[in-house]
C-alpha cells in the first residue's frame, strides 16, 4: 500500500509495502480528546455505485478489507442500519489479539459492539449477530418503536437504545445516547440511508472512502441517499490518500 498524502520526508517510504496493523491503525487513530468523533467507511465503484448486486463485498479488496478491521478495532461501536444488516449477512466484531493491548489502555472493550439502526425491528434475532456477539449488539430506535418487537430483541440479549421520539433514532439523538454509554470513538458502515442521515443532521465528522477500480453499472445507490438534497454541499478537506493494486483509500474530515 502506498500512501500518496501527504508526502513523507524521505522518497522511499512511498515504496509499495503491506502496511503492517500498528501503522495503520497509527494512520487512523481517532482525534485526541473527549469530544465524540463519528467516522464513516464506505466502498464505491468508479461509477458511484456503493454495491454490487446488493453488496459491497464484489468492490472490496484484500487491503480494503484489512482497512476495514483496523478501523473497527479503533473504534468503540459499530453502527449500522438495519437493511445493510440484512443484505450483509453482518456478524458480530470479533475480538482480534492483534490490539488486545490496544483497546484494553484505550479502556474499550474487548470488540466493540454493533450497533442497528432500526425503526420496525425487522431483524433476525437467531443470527450470530445476536446470538453470539463479544458484547451485547445495541438496538437504536425511537420512543414509537413497535413494542412486541422491542420485547423479542431483549428477550434475544440486545440492548434496545431509544434514541427520538419517533418509530426510529434521530440520528445526533443516537449520537448524543451512545456517547452517554461511554462511545465516543463512533463509526458507521451505512448503508446509503444511514449515513446519508448523519450526514444530513451534522453530525458526521470524517468519511473513510475505497474508490475500487470497478465499473458495476446497474441502479445500485451512492454511498449516502437522501429523498431530497442538502441545503448545501457538505464541506470536506482531504486528509491522506493511500494506493494499492489500483484501490483508492481516501480519507476526509468535515470543515
Amino acid at each position: 500500500m502506498r500512501r500518496l498524502l501527504p508526502v513523507p520526508a524521505d522518497p522511499s517510504a512511498l515504496a509499495d509495502r503491506e502496511w503492517s496493523l500498528d501503522e495503520l491503525a497509527d494512520a487512523y487513530a481517532y482525534p485526541p480528546g473527549d469530544d465524540v468523533w463519528l467516522r464513516a467507511n464506505m466502498v464505491s465503484s468508479v461509477d458511484g455505485a456503493a454495491a454490487f448486486c446488493g453488496r459491497s463485498q464484489p468492490l472490496s479488496s484484500p487491503a480494503d478489507m484489512r482497512l476495514f478491521g483496523v478501523l473497527r478495532a479503533l473504534a468503540d461501536v459499530v453502527v449500522v442500519g438495519a437493511e445493510t444488516v440484512r443484505l450483509e449477512g453482518y456478524r458480530p466484531a470479533r475480538v482480534r489479539e492483534a490490539f488486545a493491548a490496544r483497546r484494553a489502555a484505550a479502556g474499550q472493550t474487548p470488540a466493540p459492539p454493533v450497533a442497528v439502526l432500526t425503526a420496525s425491528f425487522d431483524l433476525d434475532f437467531s443470527l450470530p449477530l445476536f446470538t453470539a456477539p463479544a458484547v451485547p449488539t445495541l438496538l437504536l430506535t425511537g420512543a414509537q418503536a413497535p413494542a412486541e418487537r422491542v420485547a423479542a430483541a431483549r428477550a434475544a440479549g440486545a440492548e434496545v437504545v431509544v434514541a427520538g421520539e419517533g418509530r426510529g433514532a434521530d440520528p445526533a439523538a443516537a449520537v448524543a445516547a451512545l456517547a452517554e454509554r461511554g462511545h465516543r470513538r463512533l463509526l458507521t458502515e451505512g448503508g446509503p440511508s444511514a449515513l446519508g442521515r448523519f450526514a444530513r443532521a451534522g453530525v458526521l465528522d470524517e468519511l473513510c472512502l475505497t474508490l475500487a477500480p470497478r465499473v458495476a453499472l446497474g441502479d445500485a445507490p451512492r454511498i449516502m441517499h437522501a429523498t431530497a438534497p442538502a441545503a448545501e454541499p457538505l464541506g470536506l478537506g482531504l486528509e491522506s490518500v493511500m494506493e494499492e493494486a489500483g484501490f483508492l483509500f481516501t480519507r476526509y474530515r468535515r470543515f
